[in-house]
């Protein structure tokens, strides 16, 4: 008996050891998943996005401010998040589908590197994305968790947060969500 358990702990033991250093050689498990939720805000419970005027991935600049009047999405992602690269695909699509009407889009590439960031949108998303390695641009919306990724918000024609998704996103749902904060009065 005493052999057998001796035995299950030294397998168990084992089995938690990796046997490195404990540094992680990618980071394609460190991303934080999101709750799942998607929150909409009713319009008197909005409060003002930050200001966001930054440099972009290709070398211009985006401000948040020169929105105003159009809905804004803003997604966060890192090119070694899967799901992030996973919903890539469904955010062009619905930038490609709401762009006539007004809709705005820009990531925002965080806690990356340029290189591995600029592959993720070559021939991926048309949109520009903002590079923010030290993720301090999430800190500056307090309704999203700096650390989770993806992580999607839309802000209103008035530069409102309306909505925060904290999971990756599909085409269909964003595309709602869009129209329906797009057609408010």
């Amino acid at each position: 008996m005493r052999r057998t358990l001796g035995l299950l702990l030294v397998l168990a033991l084992a089995g938690c050891s990796s046997g490195g250093t404990g540094t992680p050689q990618n980071n394609a498990n460190r991303f934080v998943a999101g709750d799942g939720k998607t929150i909409v805000y009713p319009k008197a419970d909005r409060k003002a996005a930050p200001v966001i005027d930054e440099s972009t991935l290709d070398g211009g600049r985006f401000d948040l401010a020169a929105q105003r009047g159009h809905v804004v999405v803003v997604n966060f992602w890192a090119s070694w998040c899967a799901p992030c690269r996973a919903e890539a695909t469904d955010l062009e699509a619905a930038h490609q589908s709401t762009k006539d009407s007004g809709a705005a889009f820009v990531g925002v590439d965080s806690r990356d590197q340029k290189d591995p960031a600029n592959a993720f949108v070559a021939g991926r998303v048309t949109y520009p994305s903002l590079f923010d390695p030290a993720g301090r641009i999430a800190l500056k919306f307090t309704d999203v968790p700096p650390n989770t990724f993806p992580a999607t918000l839309i802000i209103d024609k008035d530069g409102k947060v309306a909505a925060v998704i904290r999971r990756a996103v599909a085409q269909g749902t964003l595309t709602d969500l869009i129209r329906q904060i797009g057609g408010e009065s």
